[in-house]
């Protein structure tokens, strides 16, 4: 795991606990102890005041936010530190971001792996009832499919819809690098060349995953949608 970049979110229940340190630094121990064990470089750090009942956590969507950008792992001390609602923890899977518990390292395996398997069944059900029904219809001498499907107007609408989606995929990224670019744009002496520079030394990924790969008209274009 040597390279791996990671990103740490500490959260304390009190404000008292989190000008104290109480709590704060404990959890700053395990993270430093969990990277000097398994390799790997902390890029940034987010730290929360809040209950882990409340599950609208700014800071915590900042650090996922972060990950995403960066290709980062989401690293936290304690699993309670996170939620304590599994479906919490499982929405993560589907921000794809990858996150580790440090004193239960196969801790996000081991529950997104009974998630997962949970659902799995319900997909492999759901496809069984579909199939009977479609064997049901055909036997009864229904027409399954759709003609219209085949022609050329159909194969055009499909060729329109991909670049509409592409389009959906470049502007919901141009938005989630927006701040950043605006901050770094504002710069007096800033350049193209110069935020490209910027964002390729704090590991921020181009809208196709890609690490090292900004230039200034990748950024140009980003900044046209934004």
């Amino acid at each position: 795991m040597n390279g791996q970049g990671y990103t740490s979110y500490i959260r304390v229940s009190t404000q008292k606990q989190g000008k104290s340190g109480l709590g704060l630094e404990a959890q700053r121990k395990a993270i430093e102890d969990f990277m000097t064990g398994y390799g790997g470089s902390l890029i940034a750090e987010y730290l929360e005041v809040e209950s882990g009942k409340n599950d609208q956590r700014p800071e915590l969507q900042k650090a996922i936010q972060h990950c995403r950008m960066t290709g980062a792992i989401l690293v936290i001390a304690k699993l309670d530190r996170l939620s304590r609602d599994l479906h919490f923890i499982a929405s993560l899977q589907k921000a794809n971001v990858e996150f580790t518990i440090c004193d239960m390292p196969a801790a996000n395996k081991f529950t997104i792996h009974i998630l997962a398997a949970v659902a799995e069944h319900e997909r492999e059900m759901a496809s069984q009832r579909t199939k009977a029904a479609l064997a049901a219809a055909k036997a009864r001498g229904q027409v399954l499919g759709n003609p219209d499907n085949l022609t050329e107007a159909a194969a055009a609408r499909g060729r329109i819809l991909g670049v509409i989606a592409r389009q959906e995929k470049a502007d919901a990224f141009a938005r989630g690098v927006s701040l950043l670019l605006k901050e770094m744009n504002g710069q007096r002496g800033s350049s193209l060349r110069k935020i490209a520079r910027e964002l390729n030394d704090r590991r921020i990924l181009t809208a196709r995953g890609k690490l090292g790969s900004w230039t200034a008209t990748a950024v140009k274009n980003v900044l046209a949608r934004i």
